[in-house]
């Protein structure tokens, strides 16, 4: 019997595990390490409590669990060890190194390239991030209380598993309204997030190796959603019209095709009505879908809202995605896909294999938020706050960054400043993100030939109050200026 498992004393220290938890450490350690070899008899109950200062019942607890998880066995004549043949090779094992040769991961994770590191989310001029602290939180939780109350002890098991039906109901209505999608409830999944949407796109409508389209720059979850559907990935330009798709590639069409119209991400361009109807009707022709990630268009700073794509023609090739982590707030983990009319029963039959039903409380919640006119409500405060805040960012860059030019404003949470190709904008985000400001850089939103010909930084104004602009973007320019200085040295 190793002498450490008797003559070492348990931990009697205040926090310290019960004393039935650290004997039965030292047993099942000594077994898998080999100092207890298979077959060895255990130490009697009542030589092992007197040597240790323990009661018998603690003893007895831990054999009886030894045997239960297959450590030991009990016979007439007591307790042995059992024959663990792998045990050592377990325990010894390197953790870097995997057991057998043919273990590694999949090729579609070996593809799938790090996007923007999105850094700490709580300092100033994230971009994509809501103004949080001006969510109503009393009247969400009298949201949630009420929904507990009428859904009762059912709010608490599985649900539909496209989604609450009064919540699809909800976000239908919206649609139609506010976005001129052309939807019924029976056609809306609620998703987890975005992402959640994205992917089920790629589960639903489209097979491994089928070629995929991406704006770039782009967003980087839609390129690791195609990634992990072990699609092939072409990317396109996108200018002042969004978008740009040269006619020669539809040679060897798509099955994907993702977009942001009405606010492309991250550059801020609207995807003109001409490329618009240009993109469904070859979309149509070729047997395409689109996704559509409508994902802050709630929020258009000048002009008229711009309506969705999905909604322009009659039975679109459109999937329609959406969330509410920018018009509520990122945690709540609720977004949607609205399917086409046209992908019939059989979408709706996968779906219902694919997922189960979930979050109910905060879909019923979101539900009564809804219904009730909070949603309605909220949107309005924050369109008039979020063009406050850009019109204080944009007076800040004009001020101290006056030469530089500004991308995007019409729509959204973020602006685009362009910086001059001798002031890399990968550096100047790692220094500003040093110096207290989570901006990114535009390069790392594309991929491969095409990310040295972006060169910028996104700015976020939803969760940064006006009065800190002047000092952050001044702090911002020394950045910038600094950077400069250092490539003209060096160059």
């Amino acid at each position: 019997m190793p002498l450490a498992l008797l003559s070492s004393p348990l931990d009697a220290r205040p926090g310290a595990a019960s004393r039935q938890q650290q004997l039965l450490g030292r047993f099942k350690r000594a077994i898998l390490g080999g100092q207890l070899p298979p077959g060895s008899r255990l130490p009697s109950t009542r030589s092992l409590c007197e040597q240790l200062q323990v009661a018998r019942n603690t003893v007895l607890a831990v054999y009886e669990q030894l045997v239960a998880e297959g450590y030991a066995q009990a016979d007439r004549q007591g307790t042995r060890v059992a024959t663990l043949q792998a045990a050592p090779a377990i325990v010894h094992a390197t953790p870097s190194v995997p057991c057998n040769g043919s273990q590694r991961q999949s090729r579609r994770v070996s593809t799938m390239k790090p996007t923007r590191d999105a850094g700490d989310r709580s300092l100033p001029l994230t971009p994509g991030m809501p103004a949080l602290n001006r969510f109503p939180l009393n009247a969400w939780l009298r949201c949630q209380e009420r929904a507990l109350k009428r859904a009762g002890p059912m709010a608490l098991a599985y649900g539909d598993p496209l989604g609450e039906p009064a919540l699809r109901e909800a976000i239908a209505q919206y649609l139609r309204v506010a976005r001129g999608v052309r939807c019924e409830a029976a056609q809306v999944v609620v998703t987890e997030g975005s992402q959640g949407a994205l992917s089920l796109c790629v589960r639903l409508f489209a097979n491994p190796g089928e070629r995929a389209w991406l704006e770039d720059p782009g967003y980087g979850g839609v390129r690791a959603a195609f990634h992990a559907g072990d699609m092939k990935i072409r990317s396109m330009p996108v200018d002042h019209e969004g978008v740009v798709i040269d006619p020669r590639a539809w040679r060897w069409p798509p099955r994907l095709i993702h977009v942001t119209p009405s606010h492309q991400y991250p550059t801020g361009a609207v995807l003109s009505l001409a490329r618009r109807l240009a993109l469904i009707a070859r979309a149509r022709e070729h047997g395409c879908w689109i996704i559509e990630d409508d994902y802050d268009s709630e929020f258009r700073h000048h002009g008229h809202p711009i309506p969705a794509m999905q909604g322009l023609v009659p039975d679109a090739p459109v999937l329609y995605v959406g969330t509410f982590s920018k018009t509520l707030f990122p945690g709540l983990r609720i977004g949607f896909l609205v399917l086409p009319a046209s992908a019939g029963e059989g979408a709706g039959s996968a779906l219902a294999e694919l997922l189960r039903g979930g979050h109910r409380l905060e879909q019923l919640a979101l539900a009564e938020f809804m219904a009730g006119g909070q949603f309605a409500r909220h949107l309005g405060r924050m369109r008039r706050l979020y063009r406050e805040r850009q019109h204080a960012l944009r007076t800040a860059l004009q001020a101290h960054l006056p030469e530089l030019a500004v991308q995007g404003g019409d729509s959204g949470l973020h602006l685009t400043l362009q910086l001059p190709p001798a002031c890399p904008d990968g550096a100047v985000s790692t220094a500003a993100r040093a110096a207290g400001m989570n901006v990114g850089a535009v390069s790392s939103f594309s991929e491969g030939q095409a990310q040295g010909c972006h060169n910028g930084l996104v700015i976020g104004y939803g969760n940064t109050s006006a009065e800190q602009f002047g000092p952050l973007i001044r702090r911002l320019a020394v950045i910038v200026r600094r950077s400069l200085r250092a490539q003209s040295v060096a160059g």
